[in-house]
């Protein structure tokens, strides 16, 4: 069972950080200063980007039960 947990914790990280990036940056900041300001005011939210959102939040919520079942495994052995 741990080890399940690890693995997933590792998947789930690195996946986490692959949709992170994905986004669009949305005001000044690193990604105003690279170019990605200008285009982030022309367009709208679209169906990818809402769908980007949904899928990073169910990654997220799936790294936290991961990182919370580790923990409670390491606590009680």
């Amino acid at each position: 069972m741990e080890l399940a947990l690890q693995i997933g914790l590792i998947a789930t990280s690195v996946l986490l950080i692959l949709l992170v990036l994905l986004h669009r940056g949305r005001g000044g900041g690193l990604s105003s200063l690279f170019g990605g300001g200008m285009q982030s005011s022309l367009s709208g939210s679209s169906v990818v980007e809402k769908n980007l959102d949904r899928a990073t939040l169910v990654v997220g919520i799936i790294w936290l039960i991961c990182i919370i079942g580790l923990g409670l495994l390491i606590k009680i052995a």
